[in-house]
């Protein structure tokens, strides 16, 4: 099932994953797919800060009514004072006691459903992230795309506690002070209305194009991010081409770019806080004036002129920490924006409607007709027709962009085909999902995939269900279970981040361990030797023979030697098969591709 809405980058339909978050790719029903899973205890909490933001204007009012009380009563009588203010001051208090109880019980909800909030923010977005097409994570930093969930599910979070817990008590201030300046004077009530009205339309206004330039100082930061990462992941071949002098500069060359968007950035909320602290200013010269006038035509009592300046320098308080709050809010809404743009983007390959699970018994495997291209422009496939036999063994031979890749990619669903159909087993793939199409593929890639984790972590990786009894047998069928139990951890060493702590050889074995322990009934090798010595490639080899056994198999060669011994050798070249037959077959036609590369090899190796 498939889910469309509209891009907000593109006029064109965006195309979800059907296991996939149904995430919007705009900003507002963005930030509230998460918020109504938490709704209930929101809404609670906006009572709270309401609450507590009435519970401080009337502070104010109460200060007005204890200083009115204190002047009704005649200076002669010291009970009288006691019983005047008696109510006055218990009133006080309790606005005190209910704006402390409302102010610390929003803080408790906080603690309750923050961390929680957070975590199922980045879960979402990595399981969004998950469906994504081979073809975008090659086009994207790893490094990058870890920021951009932190800094989305971060800005999300502080995006909603800045309306909480700034925009929303300050629209309770205002709206409060505005009913209780009527009870004292008509003209600072209105001042205040026209004052506010005029402050939030021109910092709207203004802090819309904030917007902008934080959502491009947020993907100049990612981009940063991405690229740091990528060196240090590289930093072997920093040190091996003695490049460090060439990383940094080229590190800070998008330093540059960050510190130019940042100060775009930076400038312009700066202007904004001038606008805000000079609007503060006509604010308190207004009250001022209107204040002093009441108070000498005796329409203000001095309470009243208490509260009404308390009133202000409240105000004048939420309103320099509304300018910050402005800023950063947009600056929270620039990141979200970026990681959108970035993150919800539509699934290029995707499971067909009412897909159901492919069942493979045999294992033949079927192209018929098929268009493939990597741009839309250049073909890679054509019109290819090709039929592997259920249990035959395939070696895949060719120069360097001939299409062998390109075929395993296919056949794995890692890119969709734009014509024509693979079948396995009568089964066309792009009707079944994509989990079962790769559950009964076991591949085997030149470099091999590791966790930083656990040897038995990534062996168990074949098979999750595996019992640490079938994790070492299969370790052992491939040659592995020796070098771990020399480890001081055993089976418990961690490899580091992809498995450098290993040599290649010994990544590979892990590699075909994971596949031994799959047991799937198609076996793709992208060649699976390459890193080993000459005598572990022996004992390996014959594992892999007797892995190969009753499976169909694709062998990805550079090395013809490895598959001399297959029932087929598909000789590919252009996107086409050009030759196709048994290794002695080939040979007897001294002027075909294979046989010439079978003469001009050097060590078992194709030539350059």
């Amino acid at each position: 099932m498939t889910n469309k809405v509209t891009d907000d980058t593109q006029a064109l339909p965006l195309v979800v994953a059907a296991n996939a978050p149904k995430l919007p790719n705009k900003i507002l029903p963005f930030c509230w797919y998460f918020f109504r899973m938490f709704w209930p205890v929101l809404f609670v909490m906006m009572l709270l800060e309401a609450g507590q933001a009435t519970f401080t204007m009337m502070l104010s009012y109460g200060m007005k009514e204890l200083l009115d009380a204190v002047e009704s009563v005649p200076l002669n009588e010291a009970g009288g004072v006691y019983t005047a203010l008696k109510w006055p001051i218990l009133v006080f208090l309790g606005y005190n006691v209910g704006m402390l109880l409302c102010a610390r019980t929003s803080g408790g909800l906080l603690v309750t459903i923050g961390p929680r909030m957070r975590a199922k923010i980045r879960e979402t977005l990595f399981a969004y992230l998950q469906h994504h097409s081979q073809r975008y994570f090659m086009g994207n930093f790893a490094g990058s795309l870890a920021n951009r969930v932190n800094e989305v599910a971060m800005s999300v979070m502080h995006g909603l506690w800045t309306f909480m817990f700034d925009f929303w008590p300050v629209t309770i201030t205002f709206i409060a002070s505005w009913f209780l300046l009527q009870d004292v004077s008509a003209n600072l009530a209105n001042l205040l209305g026209w004052w506010m009205l005029v402050y939030v339309v021109v910092s709207v206004l203004l802090a819309s194009h904030a917007r902008k330039l934080s959502k491009d100082f947020a993907a100049a930061r990612s981009m940063v991010s991405g690229k740091v990462v990528d060196a240090m992941t590289n930093m072997m071949n920093i040190k091996m081409f003695a490049r460090s002098d060439f990383e940094r500069h080229y590190i800070r060359s998008a330093l540059k770019e960050e510190v130019s968007k940042a100060s775009r950035t930076y400038w312009y909320m700066e202007i904004m806080r001038w606008f805000q602290g000079i609007t503060t200013l006509v604010l308190l010269a207004g009250f001022t004036i209107l204040s002093l006038q009441d108070v000498a035509t005796g329409v203000m009592t001095p309470g009243g002129f208490a509260m009404v300046f308390s009133l202000v320098l409240l105000i004048m308080n939420h309103v320099r920490g509304l300018s910050r709050s402005f800023l950063e809010f947009f600056e929270y809404v620039g990141n979200i924006a970026d990681g959108i743009s970035i993150i919800v983007r539509p699934h290029e390959v995707v499971d067909a409607p009412k897909a159901k699970p492919l069942n493979i018994t045999k294992g033949e495997i079927k192209y018929s007709r098929v268009h493939f291209s990597h741009d839309g422009r250049a073909d890679v496939f054509k019109s290819m027709n090709l039929t592997i036999k259920a249990g035959q063994k395939v070696g895949l031979v060719g120069p360097s962009g001939a299409g062998k890749s390109t075929l395993v990619n296919t056949l794995l669903r890692l890119y969709d085909i734009q014509k024509g159909s693979i079948k396995i087993d009568g089964q066309d793939i792009a009707k079944h999902t994509q989990d079962s199409l790769r559950e009964q593929i076991a591949m085997i890639p030149q470099e091999p995939m590791l966790f930083h984790r656990s040897l038995m972590e990534n062996i168990r990786y074949g098979r999750i269900d595996a019992t640490d009894k079938e994790v070492i047998a299969a370790s052992k069928k491939a040659f592995c279970h020796e070098f771990i139990m020399e480890q001081p951890e055993g089976y418990s060493a961690l490899v580091g981040e992809r498995g450098v702590k290993l040599s290649g050889g010994q990544r590979q074995r892990i590699a075909i361990a994971r596949a031994i322990l799959k047991n799937a009934p198609i076996l793709v090798l992208d060649e699976a030797t390459s890193s080993l010595d000459s005598l572990s490639e022996k004992y390996i080899q014959k594992s892999l023979d007797n892995l190969m056994k009753g499976r169909t198999v694709l062998v990805i060669a550079h090395r013809l030697s490895t598959i001399s011994h297959m029932d087929r050798i598909l000789v590919m070249q252009d996107g086409k098969v050009v030759e196709d037959g048994s290794h002695d077959e080939l040979l007897q036609e001294p002027e075909g591709l294979y046989a010439q590369l079978w003469g001009m090899q050097a060590g078992g190796f194709l030539p350059e």
